[in-house]
């Protein structure tokens, strides 16, 4: 189905999660798609050439009011849980800028993905700022359609990556009383649907619908499911006097959110999630799924996602942190990093896909060379296999103990570990216009399996630290000796 009038969507938040899931439905049916982003540039190569991408920041509403100049509808999606400070406040400034510079532009309608609480007492600091986004939005009297989601399932959700981690990795867990509270589970694809629904509504006042799957189940429950699909056997023990603080600082460890942020989302999980009122069910032609099929959905398609979105620090060892408002959460540890030079693309890429081989790791290679012994002596492939052509890799191209698994000439290069370790590894190199040169990105991913893989990548954090920032100095410099033609 197309968009029914002819002005053009706005997309908020199309670097994060949600957002960045609903850019291809809107594509998909042919709606003349702006998004806003704070980088323009990190975002160009996730949307197709009709969609247009403007930069604005949501505190500058200077920038808004370029943004949504001849905006029908605009979306909202986004929010600063992750940030530091006083994160309420700033949702509710942002969202007061928005509705007033939407306000002022004309905007018929803005939808909203808030969170549902049920009962009049949200104890969460997170539930309440949803909520407060919210009523912001509508304050400024521009129409908006809020969603309250429950649980959202999906490769990459928050609370699904959550439970995934923890279900994969432990075989023993102690619970703390919130995997017990009921909830009302819904499948990504399901929210999308909404989402994209709103567009065709009639014009009226503000609506708000409480969305959930057609199953109520507690996260216990959702835990349980998730392993009987994974075949894993699972042992849960409850003990109550696991307080957030505690659980937090357990799912900082064992699972890729941060411990604040875990503060916040256990926090949350003391209300219960189910929708009191089924209008939604009414107004759109959606039936969601239920929680069966919305795991299976979400285990049969992660390595796909994984493969068409970005990473982005789940659990640093260093260098660089991306905003959890950019955050793809997939059960994965990050060490990711960044350093501007003072070139252009081509020759900041130049050392990059020349990495490897006889050419070496630029730092450290000595240790690359002790790993790949200790690979050939566990049985793996070794350092031996080197690279096909010095200067271009392609697909499906072996690198030493890697293989690339991706290659965008003088943009980006993704690695495959096909070493032995206790999961699965990537290395990931990606080169950004950035003003008068370029930010080059490098990003090393381990997904581990059990608790070994746990102790594995802790274990090897300090060697972690000086081999990939020595290499990302190391490219900086060899960039910086390139011609312009990417000769080094």
């Amino acid at each position: 189905m197309r968009h029914s009038r002819e002005g053009t969507v706005l997309l908020t938040g199309a670097t994060g999660y949600i957002g960045g899931r609903l850019v291809p439905v809107l594509e998909a049916a042919g709606v003349r798609l702006r998004c806003l982003a704070r980088q323009p540039a990190a975002l160009a190569s996730r949307v197709s050439p009709t969609t247009e991408i403007v930069a604005g920041d949501l505190l500058d509403p200077a920038s808004l009011d370029r943004a949504l100049t001849d905006i029908d509808v605009a979306y909202y999606l986004v929010h600063s849980m992750g940030a530091h400070g006083d994160y309420r406040e700033t949702d509710r400034t942002a969202a007061r800028h928005f509705g007033e510079a939407a306000q002022r532009a004309g905007v018929r309608r803005i939808v909203y993905l808030g969170g549902l609480a049920t009962g009049d007492e949200v104890f969460s600091k997170h539930l309440r700022s949803r909520i407060e986004t919210g009523q912001a939005l509508r304050e400024s009297g521009v129409p908006v359609v809020e969603f309250r989601a429950s649980v959202v399932i999906g490769s990459g959700s928050l609370s699904f990556e959550l439970i995934r981690a923890l279900v994969e990795r432990l075989p023993v867990m102690i619970c703390p009383r919130w995997v017990s509270t009921l909830a009302q589970p819904i499948g990504i694809d399901d929210v999308l649907a909404y989402l994209a629904a709103a567009l065709h509504l009639p014009d009226g006042e503000s609506r708000t619908f409480e969305i959930g799957g057609a199953d109520q189940a507690s996260y216990g429950d959702v835990m349980r499911e998730y392993a009987r699909q994974r075949g894993l056997k699972r042992v849960m023990i409850s003990l109550p006097l696991l307080t957030p603080r505690l659980s937090s600082l357990w799912l900082g460890l064992v699972t890729p959110v941060y411990a604040r942020v875990g503060r916040e989302l256990i926090a949350g999980l003391k209300n219960q999630s189910v929708v009191t009122n089924p209008s939604s069910l009414a107004i759109f032609p959606i039936r969601p799924v239920g929680l069966r099929e919305a795991i299976g959905r979400a285990i049969r398609y992660e390595d796909r996602a994984f493969a068409l979105t970005r990473w982005s620090d789940a659990r640093s060892s260093g260098g660089a942190t991306p905003s959890l408002a950019d955050a793809r959460f997939r059960g994965k540890l990050v060490d990711r990093r960044e350093i501007h030079v003072a070139v252009d693309a081509v020759r900041a890429f130049a050392p990059i896909a020349r990495i490897g081989g006889e050419r070496g790791w630029y730092f450290g290679t000595w240790l690359w060379r002790i790993r790949g012994g200790i690979d050939l002596v566990m049985g793996g492939v070794g350092m031996r296999r080197g690279r096909r052509d010095p200067d271009a890799p392609a697909v499906g191209d072996t690198l030493d103990f890697w293989r690339v698994e991706a290659y965008e000439p003088n943009r980006r290069l993704r690695l495959a570990a096909e070493m032995k370790v206790p999961g699965r590894a990537w290395l990931d190199f990606e080169v950004v216009p950035d003003g008068g040169g370029a930010l080059v990105c490098q990003t090393a991913v381990f997904e581990p399996t059990g608790l070994f893989g746990l102790v594995y990548w802790y274990g090897l954090l300090p060697v972690h630290a000086a081999i990939f920032g020595g290499m990302l100095r190391k490219i900086a410099q060899r960039a910086s000796a390139c011609d312009r033609s990417g000769a080094c």
